[in-house]
């Protein structure tokens, strides 16, 4: 099976990453979390509901819906800092790029471990730009809204098309397929991934430099 994939490429301030990729990857979440299951037998069961909250940006002119757990909120949180803290360490990184893939497990034979099937997988390029003044941030903050709204709507429109997504698991599979851990909700079984470059001639960055250029002279 082939796991459908989506890439963005993002130019944007260090201050900014955070609540850029936390934006998409709440997005992908609330689409892709289902409340606690409740099986009174093996096929038959009840799902519970979930919250929503309203998530209001700093450093970007937005407002996101999350869904509404702690939990959840908090293991998301701890991968994008960690992806924020490597591209901005001493090392020159200002390039890089995350990842959030839905996967499912098939149970291997003993002695064998299950197997990690990825059916979604969604990554964030990001160039990181150093600008000259607030004058220039104002620019950068506008795009970049700007350019998230559209990423924010384009994921909206697909995740209704349902094109794949597992199936319902009996009570015995549960953990196949969804994440069971998390106390108030029931994502898919997810995991995000980074990685980090040095300095480079970035497509995506050298757009958003001419891009404030041309603005300022105009």
């Amino acid at each position: 099976m082939n796991a459908r994939s989506q890439t963005f490429e993002l130019s944007l301030e260090g201050r900014q990453i955070e609540e850029v990729v936390a934006s998409i990857f709440h997005t992908l979440l609330f689409h892709r979390t289902l409340g606690k299951f409740h099986y009174r037998q093996e096929g038959s069961y009840s799902i519970g509901t979930v919250g929503v909250v309203d998530v209001d940006c700093d450093f970007i002119d937005a407002t996101y819906v999350a869904v509404s757990s702690d939990e959840l909120d908090r293991a998301v949180k701890k991968e994008i800092k960690a992806f924020r803290d490597a591209l901005r360490n001493d090392d020159g990184n200002n390039t890089g790029q995350i990842s959030l893939e839905f996967f499912q497990k098939k149970r291997g034979r003993w002695p064998f471990p299950s197997e990690c099937i990825p059916w979604e997988v969604w990554t964030i390029k990001v160039d990181i730009i150093t600008l000259a003044n607030e004058h220039e941030r104002q620019i950068c903050r506008d795009k970049v809204s700007e350019i998230l709204s559209e990423k924010i709507l384009y994921i909206a429109q697909n995740m209704s098309k349902h094109e794949y997504v597992p199936k319902m698991p009996n009570k015995s599979e549960m953990d196949l397929v969804f994440d069971t851990s998390i106390s108030d909700v029931q994502p898919y079984l997810h995991k995000i991934s980074f990685h980090t470059t040095g300095p480079g001639q970035s497509t995506v960055g050298t757009t958003m430099r001419r891009f404030i250029k041309d603005t300022l002279a105009l």
